[in-house]
């Protein structure tokens, strides 16, 4: 999880507890933090805000990308303009999900990234 609002990130964790399919294995709050972090974890998804805190979540998208291209990235936003969208999705982001009218799909969305039994669970970041 990349979140830096205290608030959603609490909320995010309340409702990936026991998500099927679904481990979450650390958070961030800055961009600099959060690469730092998927690099040395390597999950298989991170759960990316656009909006960080001095500094942008497109910053975390394209460094993963760059180096770790199959990890699975998953934008949620406030900011879920069609101009963002289009540069998330250019930027090798797999899923763009509002905040406002998307949230609750998330850990469905996770679950279903894990769908071959073989792979173990998704490690959501």
């Amino acid at each position: 999880m990349v979140e830096d609002s205290a608030i959603i990130l609490v909320r995010l964790l309340a409702m990936l507890d026991g998500a099927p399919g679904v481990e979450v294995i650390g958070h961030a709050e800055s961009a600099s933090e959060a690469i730092d972090k998927i690099f040395a974890v390597e999950p298989d998804a991170v759960v990316l805000d656009l909006k960080l805190k001095g500094s942008s979540g497109m910053k975390v998208l394209e460094a993963v990308k760059c180096r770790m291209p199959a990890v699975t990235i998953i934008i949620l936003t406030n900011y879920a303009t069609a101009e963002y969208r289009r540069l998330c999705m250019e930027a090798g982001a797999e899923y763009f999900l509002d905040k406002t009218n998307e949230f609750q799909n998330l850990p469905s969305l996770l679950g279903q990234l894990n769908c071959n039994p073989a792979l173990g669970e998704t490690h959501a970041r």
